[in-house]
């Protein structure tokens, strides 16, 4: 199925766009992986670029934090960085060497809680930029997204150890195993029904665990489609980026799945976030922004 989508070419083909968030000022702010820049697209479509201080650092997921920062990871570089809306960049070194910093969120404490893939720990940092971090129980995890949930807690993805994690503001960890084998689970949200909400990109479906544990998996229409984030929508609905089979999926509370195709061939999907115009805008690692209306 195909909706009314838009599709924005980056000045740069070959940047690699990958994350994408809503900032405080009404745009859209998103990664360039390979274009080593943060971007800034507007819901007319206009487009601005910073280039990162640190060469080839490889932003990935990028979020808004408080007090209109933007914050983001730069999986190479081993750091964390933020951005302000006027375009400066300020970047923080991570104490622990290559640990592959990936998924980024606002924590209830008013701190920013980020996922280590290779250094298997889930890391914190202030608003100022001091950094502490906690060690998952089983290694090899591979921490990829993390959200917040409505209980108060941290929880995110660990796409070899086929678990869901929860981390509380204190450091404290529990996790919970997925049904399916072998799932490979990377993006997270929490969901309009206080739950959490999660994609399998090897099992194919998307999940949903309670804040209590109990887990429901919903298959994919479209065989191989390789989901890779999911995010919240304007009605209690889920949507999520469809890398295998370049669509961009919907979910209802119910399990109801709707997809929509997108344009251009092989765009590879991947961030998508729900825009202040009510759109859902996502990336195209091709080297496009997208805007699905709906």
């Amino acid at each position: 199925m195909n909706r009314n989508i838009n599709e924005y070419n980056l000045p740069m083909e070959n940047s690699g766009p990958y994350g994408i968030t809503a900032g405080h000022d009404g745009a859209m702010w998103f990664t360039e992986n390979r274009g080593n820049k943060i971007g800034r697209i507007t819901t007319e479509g206009e487009i601005t670029e910073y280039l990162l201080p640190t060469p080839d650092a490889q932003p990935l997921i990028i979020t808004k934090g408080i007090d209109g920062v933007i914050w983001f990871t730069e999986y190479k570089a081993n750091k964390i960085g933020k951005i302000i809306i006027e375009g400066k960049v300020t970047e923080y070194d991570i104490p622990t060497a290559d640990s592959g910093p990936y998924g980024i969120t606002l924590g209830p404490d008013g701190a920013m809680w980020f996922t280590e893939i290779t250094g298997n720990k889930i890391g914190r940092i202030t608003v100022n930029g001091e950094i502490r971090e906690y060690d998952l129980p089983d290694l090899g995890s591979f921490p990829s997204m993390i959200t917040e949930g409505s209980d108060g807690a941290l929880w995110f993805t660990e796409n070899q150890g086929n678990k869901i994690g929860r981390i509380s503001i204190s450091g404290g960890i529990a996790e919970f195993n997925i049904p399916t084998t072998a799932s490979g689970p990377v993006g997270i949200c929490k969901g309009g029904d206080d739950a959490v909400w999660f994609v399998e990109i090897i099992g194919n479906k998307i999940g949903r665990i309670a804040t209590s544990g109990q887990f429901a998996e919903y298959s994919l229409p479209t065989q191989d489609a390789k989901p890779h984030a999911i995010i919240s929508g304007k009605e209690g609905e889920l949507w999520f980026t469809e890398w295998g089979s370049n669509q961009i999926g919907r979910i209802k509370s119910c399990g109801e799945i709707i997809e929509y195709q997108i344009p251009t061939i092989d765009s590879e999907p991947h961030g998508l976030v729900l825009g202040p115009d009510g759109a859902i805008w996502f990336t195209e690692e091709c080297g496009k922004i997208g805007q699905l209306i709906y």
